[in-house]
């Protein structure tokens, strides 16, 4: 009885004493599954054009990330003075390393795979990953580097207020992040909604051979949502990097976007948002609340676990679409 008494009254009863750390707890669960949510969109652009899970999504976090970092530092070298102007030369510069990026992908691997197998495309974006890896290392080194964030005009310091007897801090950059990821899932969401490009999405996603009959360029259609989940990628690694570090651990990160689409579905956009805010706030209140009864860590496999449960009773996620096979 003691051990149900500390797993299921416990906890909310210090949820009740103490509503500061409670709200303090949920923001900054609110915050991260808002960035799962941004990394899971990667996944879902790709997903939903070319039926390809893009297991290279979370290096490409990483090599957006790291490739601004390196541009601004190689500006400086070249005599740009740091600051502001040389900041958003280095952002434009990287936007189009991603837009190379997703043509040489369309070109090399897509194109040569068209109508092959998933498994095949699956393994093809497994190769790009440690070509990413191998890139980057190459190019930018192993070691972390500092995110070009007050360059960018992303705030730093904290607002703090009072609650309940305690305080209440809300870091500015976890604050510009949320609405930065929100202005971008609103602006996604409607693009595949209400614009050309993104119903040929749709169509290419139902059928290859139907949107080709109709004629929908697959080969433009790729481009185009490779370079979207590229833009992701950066969005998602400024902001990460900003919070800590820029560096390939951030690709460990990127796998808590795994449970996030099992939760919402693979091919939904509101079920990458419900999703990342369930992991978030999920795994940050276990840390906190049960960490102390089942020890540390918590918040490193939990995910996986709702993830689990999940996949047990509803493996099509939330928002997916339920798959029948008639014979």
């Amino acid at each position: 009885m003691d051990i149900l008494y500390k797993i299921f009254i416990d906890p909310f009863m210090q949820m009740g004493q103490a509503p500061d750390l409670l709200v303090q707890t949920l923001w900054e669960g609110l915050v991260a599954g808002v960035l799962y949510s941004l990394i899971a969109l990667g996944f879902v652009l790709i997903f939903k054009a070319s039926g390809v899970f893009n297991f290279a999504q979370g290096i490409m976090v990483v090599f957006a990330a790291l490739t601004l970092v390196g541009l601004y530092a190689l500006l400086g070298r070249w005599g740009l003075p740091a600051g502001h102007l040389t900041a958003f030369i280095a952002l434009g510069l990287t936007i189009g390393v991603m837009f190379a990026l997703a043509v040489a992908v369309e070109r090399l691997i897509l194109r040569p795979l068209v109508n092959q197998p998933d498994i095949i495309l699956f393994m093809a974006t497994f190769g790009l990953t440690y070509l990413l890896i191998g890139m980057g290392q190459i190019v930018f080194g192993g070691e972390s580097k500092v995110m070009i964030a007050e360059e960018l005009y992303l705030p730093r310091g904290a607002i703090d207020f009072k609650l309940a007897g305690g305080f209440v801090s809300l870091q500015k950059i976890d604050i510009a992040a949320a609405i930065i990821a929100s202005v971008m899932v609103a602006t996604l969401a409607i693009f595949f909604q209400r614009t050309r490009i993104g119903r040929a999405l749709r169509a290419v996603a139902d059928s290859h051979m139907a949107a080709l009959s109709v004629g929908i360029s697959l080969e433009q259609i790729w481009v185009v949502v490779w370079f979207a989940a590229g833009i992701v990628a950066l969005t998602t690694g400024i902001m990460w990097g900003a919070r800590s570090e820029v560096s390939f651990a951030l690709e460990i990160i990127a796998l808590k976007a795994l449970p996030v689409l099992i939760l919402g579905g693979f091919t939904s956009i509101p079920g990458a948002i419900v999703g990342g805010l369930i992991i978030g706030i999920g795994e940050k209140l276990g840390e906190f609340y049960w960490g102390p009864l089942l020890g540390s860590g918590i918040e490193s496999w939990l995910a996986y676990v709702i993830a689990l449960l999940f996949l047990l009773y509803r493996p099509q996620g939330l928002f997916g679409e339920r798959i029948i096979e008639r014979i």
